[in-house]
C-alpha cells in the first residue's frame, strides 16, 4: 500500500485521440507524438516515472524499472473541458 501519492495533471498534454475523436473535430490528435516527431522530446524524469510505458513515442524509452505509474485518461461525460476532466479526477 503506498503512504504517499503525487498526481501530476498535464493539461492539453495528449497522448493521443480519444475514441470519440471523430464526434468533435479531434481526428489525429497527439500533442505528445506530435512534438516528438516534429521537435524531439528529452524528459529523462517523465521516463524514469514510466510515461514511455502508455505507448511508444519517439525518443521516449519505455523504462522497464520505473518509479512511478504513468496513464493516460479519457472523460466519461460529453464535456471536452479542462473543468470537466478535473472534476472527474
Amino acid at each position: 500500500m503506498f503512504k504517499r501519492v503525487h498526481l501530476i495533471v498535464m493539461d492539453s498534454v495528449g497522448i493521443g485521440e480519444a475514441p470519440d475523436a471523430e464526434k468533435f473535430g479531434d481526428v489525429g490528435s497527439d500533442t505528445l507524438g506530435h512534438i516528438a516527431k516534429e521537435a524531439g522530446l528529452t524528459i529523462p524524469h517523465l521516463e524514469q516515472l514510466g510515461l514511455g510505458t502508455i505507448r511508444p513515442l519517439d525518443g521516449v524509452k519505455n523504462v522497464a524499472d520505473h518509479d512511478g505509474y504513468a496513464t493516460k485518461l479519457e472523460e466519461i461525460s460529453v464535456g471536452k473541458d479542462t473543468m470537466t476532466g478535473h472534476w472527474e479526477i
